[in-house]
């Protein structure tokens, strides 16, 4: 009996590990294929990575080919890839650079960007709850997937390349102070509170960071950078893992820790070697982008439910019509950001660029979607909307910003 207790046990097992082999491979290889294929079309067209991780994970998916099959083991990865993403959101926001007007004028644009977005959501939406979820989804700015755009595009320390980072910042920040509130499970007020005392927190923790010299921890930095220790690296993961586990267990959305995370190894980190930070940032990017990064954004094209949007013309028609909603909620609110003097090609390229958004509009539909707030169609639409908005808004704000005045091109070199 228990050689047929044991054959039970471990047979359903077999086809199980051979499945996750194979989604395993061959996420490893669309991982590789996607860089591939963007530097093919460089010369022709220059299409974001992301767009070709999703773009692949949707053909060998269920969708189409069906060659990889949904996970929970490459879910929970991509959720760290998720997290990892907003990590280095945080960690590359220069707070000194966008303190002021830049941050002020931003979030203001992002409030109106959220009463406009759950308007929408209103009309849209079947329920309050939907509305809301319609509305964060919109408000949203793909902060992760615009800095290194700015980055290889050299526009990142530039007038243009801080009013985005600014939009980011509240583009991103924003939607999850939403998030939190309005999904955590509690009343508005008990939720509210939980709310502030994780920012106290996470505050007084930045603060603290801030003002110590970190001499020791510097130092071992420092001794273990090319060795096998790797402490900056093991640091970084006890920072996010303790700040993402605190959020969830305040039942605040795992990706504000993440955010803050960033932020606190941003400034525990500060006073380094120069020549240190540049060591443990390309470590840090080679985790995010060589590794966990890619597999978020394959597996969301793995688990786009393309049928729910063919199974009806009305389902399909709501992608350009959310795009076009972005455009009009989140694009036309984020010249408030636009620095002073403006081109009318800077403020074209600033409507693109802040109604860029993908990663929260993966998060939020996703809530929504679980919980039964919204349908499989109305999640995939939002997605689909946010995918295309990051092949195509990117690209035509850059070439806005190609077309700029001589003069204007040239106040944005001297700044860089």
């Amino acid at each position: 009996m228990d050689y047929f207790s044991f054959e039970a046990a471990e047979v359903p097992e077999v086809p199980l590990m051979q499945g996750l082999s194979t989604s395993l491979v061959l996420i490893a290889l669309l991982a590789v294929v996607a860089p591939l294929a963007a530097r093919f079309l460089d010369r022709a067209v220059k299409v974001p990575i992301v767009v070709f991780e999703i773009v692949l994970g949707i053909v060998l998916g269920p969708s189409i080919l069906g060659w990889i099959q949904p996970t929970e083991f490459v879910d929970t990865l991509a959720q760290f890839g998720l997290a990892m993403l907003f990590f280095v959101a945080g960690n590359e926001v220069d707070f000194a650079a966008i303190r002021g007007r830049p941050i002020t004028r931003a979030s203001a644009g992002w409030v109106i960007s959220l009463a406009a977005g759950i308007g929408a959501g209103f009309v849209l939406g079947p329920t309050p709850a939907a509305a809301v979820i319609i509305g964060v989804a919109l408000c949203s700015t793909a902060l992760g997937a615009l800095l290194p755009i700015l980055r290889d595009a050299g526009t990142s320390k530039s007038p243009m390349g801080i009013a985005v980072t600014a939009l980011g910042a509240a583009g991103e920040f924003g939607p999850l102070v939403a998030i939190s509130l309005f999904f955590s499970g509690r009343e508005l007020g008990p939720a509210t509170a939980v709310l502030l005392g994780f920012v106290l927190l996470t505050g007084l923790a930045i603060h603290l960071a801030s003002r110590a010299r970190h001499s020791l921890f510097h130092s071992q930095v420092t001794r273990t950078l090319h060795t096998s220790g790797q402490f900056a690296v093991r640091s970084i993961m006890f920072i996010l893992t303790v700040l993402v586990v605190l959020s969830m267990v305040l039942g605040l959305d795992m990706l504000l820790g993440a955010f803050a995370a960033g932020v606190l190894w941003k400034v525990a980190i500060a006073r380094a070697p120069e020549q240190d930070r540049h060591v443990i940032e390309a470590k840090v990017d080679a985790i995010a982008f060589g590794f966990l990064v890619p597999v978020f954004f394959i597996d969301t094209g793995i688990d786009f439910d393309l049928s729910a949007l063919t199974a009806s013309p009305a389902a399909l028609a709501l992608v350009p019509l959310f795009l076009l909603l972005l455009l009009v909620i989140r694009g036309l609110p984020s010249l408030l950001a636009a620095p002073a003097r403006s081109s009318w090609a800077d403020k074209r390229a600033i409507i693109l660029f802040g109604a860029t958004g993908l990663p929260i509009i993966v998060a939020v539909t996703a809530i929504g979607r679980n919980e039964g707030l919204i349908s499989s169609a109305i999640s995939s639409a939002l997605v689909g909307a946010g995918m295309l908005s990051v092949l195509l808004f990117p690209l035509l704000a850059l070439r806005q910003l190609q077309r700029e005045p001589s003069g204007t091109a040239a106040r944005h070199q001297d700044t860089c």
